[in-house]
């Protein structure tokens, strides 16, 4: 209705109102509104967009602050036993010392040290122990280049951490430490003339290296030493030298002269061997294949003593080999690993290597350095060169100024189905320099 339609119908309403005449007031109302005529429909308005969805980026969790330490070992291969027995190994001791600022992660040499040292680098390790082999060494410190990452190697080749240099450990047990020390014991207890058979390659020279230094520094005699091939022609060839048979075959046929003057030629007398001990520096399987030869021309187990070496010790079968009875031989003690074994069957179920140990002690040696190394800070590598040295699951050991873990070593010896250990480990390196 226009505003001069509702004027007018004011104008016309009010007066009939006013007579009180409402019928005539609704009619009027009523036909005002017919002529009107129908009211357009407001123009429908367009409902505004929704505002774009703001998509928020899930934020990362926090990482908590560790250092983190990369555990280089074959888990695949021919060697994926040992490496995973001291994968296992160095886990349970993470879990037994609960040391919550280390981060340890374990990474496969099997396709490349090399490549593995390069994925722990870029995740940020700040130590790497490991790897196994020492041919593996040169591969991971070329990945390290310049940074400062330590590497404790579980490699028994000394040479490693003397090629390589500063910032390269050599963990493993190392021949010439159990052959000194079962050499200084055989001449505590009288022995002074010493023999050796080695074998031929890398080992036979550094043992024989060993060896000849061992018997001089404890004021022995070195007799005869013979090198030979793992075979049995070979072997039966190095018995025969290094008991000097011929010779003796010799000297037992010179003429005799009898009470009256007469000579007569002596006819099958062999005198005794020229050594009281003789070092097979081999395994024990191997060193027990030589017995019947060396007692065929005169050496056998009753009348010599037999030293053997470290890797005796890998081998629960030598305490049940009656030809090495009464061998001794070095090594580090077996008690505690003893212990960690039945451990490790409880919750792998599996028998772990004996090397098992190099993990758990690499992890005890770390947490007990744990407090001096700052979080995000490079690893303190002048604590590895305590003179008091560290404790582990393998005794006392301490890292020479040329990275070479020396070893408070025991001396065993082999009795009728067990090993007898003749002289305990000290525990403590002490006051030694």
């Amino acid at each position: 209705m226009s505003i001069l339609n509702a004027v007018r119908v004011r104008w016309l309403v009010a007066p009939l109102l006013a007579r009180g005449q409402v019928a005539p007031v609704l009619a009027l109302a009523l036909l005002m509104a017919a002529c009107a005529g129908p009211r357009k429909a407001a123009p429908p308005v367009a409902a505004p967009p929704p505002p774009p969805a703001v998509v928020v980026a899930p934020q990362p969790l926090p990482e908590a602050a560790q250092n983190r330490i990369a555990l280089l070992v074959p888990l695949t291969g021919a060697n994926a036993p040992v490496g995973q027995s001291i994968a296992n190994a160095a886990n349970l001791a993470l879990l037994d010392v609960g040391e919550k600022n280390l981060n340890l992660r374990v990474y496969d040499t099997a396709a490349g040290a090399g490549v593995a040292a390069q994925a722990a680098l870029r995740d940020g390790a700040g130590l790497i122990l490991g790897p196994l082999l020492a041919a593996d060494v040169a591969p991971v410190t070329a990945a390290i280049g310049a940074r400062p990452v330590p590497v404790i190697s579980f490699s028994n080749d000394a040479g490693v951490a003397e090629s390589a240099g500063a910032g390269v450990y050599v963990m493993g047990f190392q021949p010439g430490q159990a052959i000194t020390r079962v050499v200084q014991f055989a001449r505590d207890k009288g022995v002074a003339r010493f023999a050796a058979l080695m074998p031929e390659g890398t080992y036979g020279q550094r043992a024989q290296t060993a060896f000849v230094r061992a018997v001089n520094d404890a004021g022995g005699r070195t007799t005869a030493i013979a090198s030979y091939a793992r075979n049995p022609i070979k072997m039966a060839a190095a018995a025969r030298l290094v008991t000097g048979y011929e010779a003796r075959i010799k000297a037992g046929a010179k003429p005799v002269i009898r009470p009256d003057g007469t000579v007569a030629r002596a006819a099958g007398l062999l005198g005794p061997v020229p050594f009281q001990a003789l070092l097979i520096a081999d395994s024990g399987s191997t060193a027990a294949q030589f017995m019947p030869a060396l007692a065929r021309f005169g050496a056998s187990s009753g009348s010599i003593v037999v030293l053997g070496t470290e890797l005796w010790n890998t081998e629960p079968a030598v305490r049940r080999t009656p030809a090495l009875k009464g061998a001794l031989f070095a090594a580090v003690p077996d008690e505690r690993f003893g212990r960690l074994a039945e451990r490790y069957r409880t919750r792998f179920g599996s028998s772990p290597s004996r090397l098992a140990s190099f993990g758990y002690d690499a992890v005890l040696l770390v947490n007990s350095l744990a407090g001096r190394w700052a979080l995000g800070a490079p690893f303190p590598r002048a604590v590895l060169n305590s003179r008091d040295g560290f404790a582990g699951i393998d005794g006392a050991f301490r890292f020479t100024p040329s990275g070479i873990a020396e070893r408070a070593l025991e001396v065993n010896q082999v009795g009728a189905g067990a090993l007898v250990t003749v002289s305990p480990a000290p525990r403590t390196f002490g006051s030694q320099n």
